[in-house]
This record gives C-alpha cells, structure tokens and sequence, in this order.
C-alpha cells in the first residue's frame, strides 16, 4: 500500500485524535476532528456511538496511529519493530527510540520543518548533511554526537525558514542541540523514552505484533 496523499484530517478523525500531520496548520487552523469528532466515511457516526472495541481493535489503532504520526508503510514499521525486538531492553521502548533518531525526526525535532512530511521532503531532495556529508535516505538513524545541518545552498529554503520563525514551533526536545542561526544542529545523547512527547501506549503494539 502507498503513502498516504488524501486530507491528512480524515488520518486524526480515524485515530480519534490530533497527531498534527499538517504541522504548523494543526495549529492555527480549526481541526476536522474539532467539527467532526468520528471517523471518517458513511459509518462513521455509528462507530463513534459504539461502547467498546475488541483487544485487537484497539491494539490495531495504537499501531496505526504510531505509523501515521511518523508517516511509516507497515513493513517498514514491522521491520523497525523487528530490529528492537532483537535488542536488549523493552521492546517497545526500543521501537520508539529508533523512531525518534530517524534523520526526518529529528530535522523535525530541530524545527528545520513544520511536520515530519516536509522534513522528510528536504531529507530526499538532499537539502540536508550530516557530519559534513549529504544524507538522503529519511530512515537513516542519527547517533549521539552526530551533526545534522542543513546544507549551505538551503539554508534560506521558505521551508526552512518559515519553519524557524514559527511561533508554533515546538520547543526543542532535551536531546538535541542547535545552532538555529547557522543551521546546524546536533544529538547530544540517546534519547530515552520519558524524553520523547508522545501520548501512545507502545506496549499494545508490542503485544499485537507478538501474537
């Protein structure tokens, strides 16, 4: 199945939820999910008055939703999850933490671009270095110490631009350093789970892959 190109609020309405696909927008503008809070399609009302869902379902939408706020394909995702597994600790801590050191997170996380789409977008169009070197594989896992920057050419993209300048933005996270004036910043250490601002319960995606 294909990224998904359709209106990213149909995406938050299905999760029952904002997951701010749209970045700053998510913001500034009134939500679908604020006018509309069911999921989308004709029988949508009737699943918003339904009582309680099955173990499944509800470990199903926590994976759903995960994957649709990193804008992951499932196999992708299921080998991200697969390759935590392998390591020690917890597995679900493991997932989230490769999540967050993904390369188009962690330009997000820098607030060189407004949603982890467009960092994506900057990553592949090779706007982007890291260690001196121009990275275009959005996937690619940063480590503590590495320097991400945005190249010398795109350093007054709008894009990234716009993106500084928000008064949306959100603060940067605890792991990371930046030089926002120069474009550059840097992981200062491995981020662990109490540092990563996302409300999901990674233990039902660990016990719906595990079944």
């Amino acid at each position: 199945m294909g990224r998904h190109t359709g209106a990213v609020c149909r995406l938050c309405r299905r999760e029952g939820q904002k997951l701010f696909l749209k970045g700053q927008k998510c913001y500034t503008e009134k939500c679908g999910i604020e006018r509309r809070a069911y999921p989308p399609g004709q029988h949508g009302p009737a699943h918003a008055r339904r009582r309680k869902q099955s173990d499944y379902a509800v470990q199903l939408r926590e994976k759903q939703k995960v994957k649709r706020i990193y804008g992951l394909h499932e196999k992708q995702f299921r080998t991200l999850f697969e390759r935590a597994n392998a390591r020690d600790g917890i597995t679900g801590e493991n997932m989230l933490i490769s999540l967050e050191v993904r390369l188009d997170n962690v330009i997000f996380r820098m607030g060189f671009a407004p949603s982890r789409s467009s960092a994506r977008q900057l990553v592949r169009h090779r706007h982007v270095e890291v260690n001196g070197r121009i990275v275009d594989v959005p996937s690619f896992q940063v480590g503590p110490g590495d320097e991400v920057a945005i190249k010398s050419k795109s350093k007054d993209l709008a894009t990234v631009q716009g993106s500084l300048e928000a008064r949306t933005r959100p603060s940067l996270v605890e792991w990371l350093a930046l030089d926002e004036k120069n474009r550059v910043g840097r992981m200062t250490r491995q981020p662990t789970r109490q540092d990563i601002p996302l409300a999901v319960q990674e233990q039902l995606i660990v016990e719906l892959y595990s079944k």
